[in-house]
């Protein structure tokens, strides 16, 4: 589902926004993969998360997040809207943030763009994002799914907000955790 909102006044005018569950596991998949956040991605996925990151932060100005969290409660959208703001994407210079986030153990995810981004991306674009990543995911690729996600948002970033010689990293480009 894609969907645009608007928030309150000193939050994002709109996030784009698609969410999707993590559909097509099998059972050994669902077994071998642990749902708690910190345990999700051994470190050497975590890694090469993070380094997926860097590159792609390095063609653009945008800021790309990824965020872990066990469980969400009824809405998933809301949720990584309010993660959205708490760590601060929403307060990026050029609103060219974009979120990833995970509920591992709820087994969805979304992927939220500020304003900057989500008013010149095509309408399909995070739906686009979301169904590579949910290929990779049915798999039980998810480290695999991730830098495949933060590689089509970061080459959507460099053709809109391309990287220039002054520019300053916002963002961590760690991953984040909710602790429970």
């Amino acid at each position: 589902m894609v969907e645009a909102v608007v928030l309150a006044e000193g939050e994002p005018q709109e996030v784009g926004s698609c969410n999707n569950e993590f559909k097509g596991l099998g059972s050994m998949m669902e077994t071998q993969r642990d749902t708690n956040p910190e345990k999700f991605f051994s470190e050497k996925e975590k890694q090469k998360i993070i380094d997926s990151i860097q590159s792609a932060e390095k063609k653009t100005s945008g800021e790309i997040r990824i965020h872990l969290e066990k469980n969400v409660g009824k809405n998933v959208y809301q949720r990584a809207v309010k993660i959205f703001n708490k760590i601060g994407m929403g307060k990026t210079v050029q609103k060219n943030g974009v979120l990833i986030y995970l509920a591992t153990s709820s087994r969805k995810f979304v992927i939220l763009g500020d304003s900057g981004i989500n008013k010149i991306v095509p309408d399909n674009f995070w739906k686009d994002v979301a169904t590579l990543m949910s290929q990779h995911f049915s798999e039980g690729k998810f480290c695999d799914g991730i830098c495949e996600g933060v590689k089509l948002v970061g080459e959507k970033l460099k053709s809109h907000f391309p990287y220039a010689s002054d520019d300053v990293n916002e963002l961590s480009d760690n991953i984040s955790i909710s602790k429970e």
